[in-house]
């Protein structure tokens, strides 16, 4: 046997640490992978009572909880209260200092109403979320899906959550684009309860994909898509103005249409009072492949813009939705 030289055994050691470093590591990400599992159940078992014992209370119980959750946020903890202000006075520079404050205030009080009525939602049944979430016109949709699959564009505004209840009016297939849950145990359950308005749930990266499938299986579907959210300023393909102020916009939606040719519809959402919502269809383009650029997007933000100047206290101020507005490349500067 030949002696072993001192590179080889040197070779020799380091492989061997290697491969006991990754075991050691492997061992340790499995044992962390598996108490991270056991802390998002834990956290899901003593939450779930808690949520399920407020979606059941009474309408005055359950808005008197929305009262004293309101004081919290809005007077103890004060969240993102600084957000809320420069958003609406970069938006509305010509309102006096007491209407900003009122529609702060107002705002908080419908914020936390529509948290709890998304609470609300898992013992909510079709019927019961039909009193609640009245659609005026579903006629429109109906037509349309004779003849071709339809996207519905939205804002983050009155109930966004309640939205998907929509797809109980449609004969086809209903998705909604969502924010995945972190928690594995709280986002199965948020599908499943979903699912009971024929709505399934589908992550941004698996929009394109899906709407694309469908369209070449002949599958006819209808997507929901909040589209008013400010996307990564470097991976904007279009910079315009919204509420007087350019900034990078969402545009997948129209992408899509104009690709596949699908039609598109505005849903619009009042709140007629305290857990009570009135839906309006309002069709954009029954053909994506015949709108000119941007057109079907521009259209979108015109009617969120109505929406917001109506009623400004029932839109979602707690985003940054303007924080790209100084950062335009030049590709976009004569935009």
């Amino acid at each position: 046997m030949k002696p072993i030289r001192l590179p080889q055994l040197l070779l020799l050691s380091l492989y061997q640490c290697c491969t006991l470093s990754t075991i050691y590591l492997a061992s340790n990400i499995t044992i962390f992978a598996h108490n991270f599992l056991r802390m998002q159940l834990l956290a899901f078992v003593l939450i779930y009572p808690f949520m399920w014992v407020i979606s059941i209370l009474p309408h005055r119980l359950f808005y008197g909880f929305s009262d004293i959750a309101f004081f919290f946020v809005y007077h103890v903890f004060g969240y993102r209260r600084e957000v809320v202000q420069n958003n609406l006075n970069l938006v509305f520079p010509d309102k006096p200092k007491e209407e900003i404050n009122r529609i702060e205030k107002e705002f908080y009080k419908h914020l936390c109403d529509t948290f709890l009525e998304m609470v609300k939602t898992m013992n909510l049944s079709k019927k019961a979320v039909a009193k609640k979430y009245r659609v005026v016109n579903p006629e429109v949709l109906l037509e349309i899906e004779k003849e071709k699959s339809i996207i519905i564009l939205c804002a983050h505004y009155a109930n966004w959550e309640w939205n998907v209840s929509i797809n109980n009016y449609v004969n086809s297939k209903g998705y909604a684009v969502y924010q995945q849950v972190n928690n594995s145990y709280f986002d199965k359950f948020i599908r499943k309860t979903r699912a009971r308005w024929n709505t399934t749930l589908i992550t941004q990266g698996q929009t394109a994909k899906t709407v694309i499938q469908n369209f070449r299986n002949n599958v006819r579907a209808t997507y929901g898509m909040v589209s008013d959210q400010s996307p990564q300023a470097h991976r904007a393909h279009y910079w315009t103005n919204f509420m007087g102020i350019k900034v990078p916009i969402f545009n997948g939606g129209e992408a899509l249409a104009r690709k596949t040719g699908l039609a598109t519809v505005f849903l619009k959402v009042s709140k007629v009072k305290r857990g009570h919502y009135k839906a309006e269809l309002i069709p954009i383009a029954l053909n994506g492949k015949e709108t000119e650029e941007h057109e079907i997007t521009n259209t979108f933000l015109r009617l969120t813009e109505e929406q917001i100047r109506e009623k400004p206290e029932y839109y979602l101020w707690t985003h940054k939705r303007w924080k790209h507005r100084d950062k335009k490349p030049a590709a976009f500067a004569k935009t």
